[in-house]
């Protein structure tokens, strides 16, 4: 028989950013629980609102599996004696596990005979299992942050007000942080606060269904549609944010929306700094006008169906308004400065302890920037130095200071209204992408060379001072960073030299700290390595495949994925693949004790093998080197392949290693130093797993 399995967590308002990932964590333990408990389980699934965590599970069984457990007791030797008549420790561990001591079996291991028993073992009930362990699961739910209330010593990300825990029709048992768990619920705070006795599952999701939506997609779509909808008599257009539009359904149990108005004064301001004050202060909607443009509308999402709709809708206008009169007296009081003339002001902000002030971080990546534009963009070089000096001046002003994700952005709105290029003040606001993982690239060179230079200043910083990231500390988001800088010269495909970036940027803080120059280039190069690999790895890319071309070179970034894809393309269509990786496998071997780079003389020829490897090399190697500037890297290594003949021969023809005269050897491995070098302009083929 099967039940179904309700378990909700009534609580106070959880904090909007926290609910979905909690849902997720619980999901994911009680799966993780009814495997490891052998309890059989159709589905799983978690809804959650602010004040509530709900897991519904159906088709739970009655009992756990059976199973059959494999027991290893004491040795042998101990446990029989001289004659074979079974000592304590046997009859003891017979006993402990209630089986016939004659029908003990023994087992070899590697440590020599142990007697071994097998002990079949009846599955529990489920609700006792569930009795014992569900406070312990809920307890393991991770939270960014939790407390404590009252005399209660369990920590939980808000107090708990009531516990239903209900398996088919029978309460599951059990108290946590001083509440009993119960078959009783509560609906919305304000349409449906009663207490309701909850039969079953079917009764709880048609009770609660009155006054909750509990399925935070379900609120997600009713708002959309709702402030959609609200704005069609605007012929407005409402800014649907993924990010405002998940938050403000998980600040309600049953929306409801309004829209209303602000004085139309305000769309003086920055279209960006209205939409930021309604959305970060109020949770509010924006609207556009049919060209595009913001109108003075909003829409706000309410807990409750309002009585009367014209209250609740002044109400917003009067708390809009104060926000909004407070944006415009910081945008008119920044106004009152160019914004170049605050770069002095950076002198005063301390970017990190050891590493100085924010105006002394903007001078070395403005020179870091020069550096890239002088071979990237020469043209724009005059452009470049300004929008590096410009780049962090806005975040002295009072609206960053209130608004802090429109860094970037009042820059770019302060620079256009100073009169500077517009090719500047978008630099300025794009420096700063991609903001995350996934994020959109910039869209001009400046912006990139900016954002390219700022960010190597970072990294370098922190690593010349021995604060890189350590497991999965990264405080200074340090590897999101390094993925920018690749993903920005790969979609450029740029030519720049990674190793000469890092040691340029190190180079500018030569003499204000002290750090070793060399080590610190080593651990950012694998710091950035480590970076390619993992992206490349999310791209389903096979492991050794990456390791083969990031292990021969990496240097130039916006290359790597052409070797990549070329080389995955000849190992899946070549025939010649393994028995090449083979033979440079081979060669790799013998060169891994041998020292110097040594000079081949055909003088020292001895058979017609060498001759014949030599020539085909000789032959070949301009051909690769050609089809390599031309990144056709795919040509390239059919042309190498040519060589594998001539190179087992050589295998077979010479004893690479002699002794019989030390200039045959050297010469000998001179010519596998030489075949070894054009691999490794490819790539490192020891490095596949054949």
């Amino acid at each position: 028989m099967s039940n179904d399995l309700l378990l909700e967590i009534g609580t106070e308002e959880i904090p909007s950013d926290y609910l979905e990932n909690g849902l997720k964590e619980l999901k994911n333990l009680s799966e993780s629980f009814f495997k490891e408990n052998r309890i059989h389980y159709e589905t799983f699934h978690t809804y959650g609102t602010p004040r509530r965590l709900i897991l519904i599970s159906k088709g739970i069984a009655d009992t756990q599996d059976d199973m059959v457990q494999e027991i290893t007791g004491p040795p042998k030797k101990a446990a029989y004696d001289a004659q074979g008549n079974p000592t304590k420790a046997a009859l003891g561990f017979a006993q402990k596990y209630g089986v016939p001591v004659d029908t003990l079996g023994c087992i070899e291991t590697p440590r020599g005979e142990y007697l071994h028993v097998k002990v079949h073992v009846t599955g529990r009930p489920t609700k006792a299992i569930l009795s014992e362990s569900l406070p312990i699961l809920i307890s393991r739910i991770p939270w960014p942050k939790t407390m404590r209330w009252g005399s209660i010593n369990i920590p939980f990300v808000r107090p708990i007000h009531w516990i239903l825990a209900l398996l088919g029709e029978e309460i599951i048992p059990f108290e946590m942080a001083g509440i009993k768990s119960n078959n009783k619920t509560m609906g919305h705070r304000f349409l449906g606060s009663r207490e309701m006795d909850i039969k079953n599952l079917q009764d709880y999701l048609l009770k609660i269904k009155q006054s909750v939506m509990i399925d935070p997609e379900e609120r997600k779509k009713a708002i959309e549609k709702a402030v959609i909808a609200k704005t069609g008599d605007l012929s407005g257009t409402p800014l649907i944010d993924p990010e405002l539009l998940t938050t403000v359904a998980n600040l309600v149990e049953f929306p409801s929306v309004v829209c209303g108005s602000f004085d139309q004064a305000f769309l003086a301001l920055p279209a960006p700094v209205l939409i930021t004050a309604m959305k970060k202060h109020q949770k509010y909607f924006a609207v556009n006008g049919p060209d595009g443009r913001l109108i003075p509308y909003f829409v706000a999402v309410n807990n409750t169906r309002a009585k009367d709709e014209s209250v609740v809708q002044k109400g917003h206008e009067r708390v809009l308004r104060a926000r909004l009169s407070d944006a415009d007296f910081f945008f008119h009081e920044d106004r009152k400065t160019r914004l170049e003339d605050r770069l002095e002001e950076l002198k005063g902000v301390i970017y990190q302890a050891d590493l100085g002030t924010s105006f002394g971080k903007v001078e070395r990546f403005t020179h870091l920037a020069e550096y890239l534009g002088s071979t990237i963009a020469p043209e724009k070089i005059d452009s470049i130095k300004l929008a590096a000096g410009l780049s962090k001046c806005d975040l002295v002003t009072h609206m960053v200071g209130e608004f802090p994700s429109l860094q970037g952005v009042m820059g770019r709105e302060y620079a256009f209204l100073d009169g500077h290029p517009e090719e500047v003040c978008l630099a300025i606001q794009e420096h700063y992408l991609p903001v995350k993982a996934g994020d959109e690239l910039p869209s001009s060179t400046i912006g990139a060379i900016v954002g390219l230079a700022d960010r190597m200043d970072t990294i370098a910083g922190f690593f010349a001072i021995g604060m890189e990231p350590t497991g999965a500390a990264d405080p200074f988001a340090l590897r999101r960073h390094a993925l920018a800088i690749i993903r920005i010269l790969e979609k450029t495909e740029w030519d720049v030299s990674l190793r000469d970036f890092i040691s340029t940027s190190l180079d500018l803080f030569t003499g204000h700290i002290d750090f070793d120059k060399d080590q610190a280039s080593d651990s950012i190069l694998a710091f950035f390595q480590e970076r390619y690999k993992q992206m490349m790895l999310r791209s389903d890319y096979r492991s050794d495949l990456i390791e083969a071309v990031i292990s021969a070179t990496f240097d130039r970034i916006g290359d790597l994925r052409y070797r990549i894809e070329q080389l995955n393309q000849f190992v899946d269509e070549s025939k010649e693949f393994e028995p090449l990786a083979t033979t440079f496998k081979r060669i790799s071997n013998i060169l891994k004790n041998q020292e110097g780079s040594l000079t081949v003389d055909p003088i020292f020829f001895t058979e017609p093998c060498e001759s014949r490897l030599w020539d085909a090399y000789q032959a070949m190697k301009d051909d690769v080197s050609q089809l390599m500037q031309k990144r056709q890297y795919l040509k390239a290594l059919n042309t190498i392949a040519g060589l594998r003949k001539p190179v087992d021969d050589f295998f077979q023809g010479v004893e690479i290693l002699t002794k019989e005269s030390p200039e045959l050897k050297n010469n000998r491995v001179a010519i596998l130093q030489h075949l070894s070098r054009l691999f490794l302009n490819l790539a490192d083929l020891s490095k596949f797993s054949i």
